[in-house]
């Protein structure tokens, strides 16, 4: 009997238990939906909304999935490539940053208590890391790139917050230091008056 927890897919042995991330290709188009082949007689569907651009995605595109289950009779599997995404996307930015290093990304929505930003993983921007001042209506924000640091992450939670106000604090004590750096006793220089 062959072990079907482990497939052969071109010369590689895949990971056939739930969970596992696996290639597969596209097979084919069938109106919103797009045929993958797993390897080894099995195929998943993915929905046009799994992908960016769907448009772009042809017969043949190689695609990485999550193995979410394996269904009997039908030999369809349940696969996701978002999901799949997810995944790829969280291991590398643990690999790469740490707190307090910067990142950017797109606000996606309004979420409570702040804004949920796009870095390649879903993270929280909360409302008072937003903007030096306290900003009107956070919504305003969805669609932006915006810059930022992390504060913190939580590994077990896979959860990460971080501060655009805090990139801006930084950012402008820099500038504040190179000013001072740069005065000398007798220099003429140009200032606006802030307060009387």
């Amino acid at each position: 009997a062959t072990d079907l927890s482990k497939l052969v897919g071109g010369d590689e042995v895949q990971d056939f238990s739930p969970g596992a991330i696996i290639k597969g290709r596209i097979s084919s188009v069938a109106g919103d939906e797009f045929v993958v082949e797993l390897g080894l007689k099995s195929e998943g569907i993915l929905e046009r909304s799994e992908f960016d651009d769907p448009d772009a995605v042809t017969v043949g595109t190689e695609v990485k999935v999550l193995l979410e289950d394996v269904e009997g009779d039908t030999g369809l599997v349940k696969i996701s490539k978002r999901k799949a995404d997810r995944i790829i996307n969280w291991e590398a930015i643990m690999k790469s940053k740490k707190e307090g290093d910067p990142v950017s990304g797109k606000v996606t929505k309004k979420i409570k208590g702040g804004l949920l930003v796009d870095i390649g993983v879903p993270v929280f921007l909360p409302a008072s890391q937003v903007d030096i001042r306290r900003p009107g209506e956070i919504s305003d924000w969805i669609g932006r790139n915006i810059d930022a640091v992390i504060l913190k992450i939580d590994e077990e939670r896979r959860n990460i917050v971080i501060s655009r106000r805090k990139l801006i604090e930084q950012q402008r004590e820099d500038m504040k230091k190179k000013t001072m750096d740069g005065l000398e006793i007798g220099q003429i220089r140009k200032g606006t008056v802030k307060n009387i």
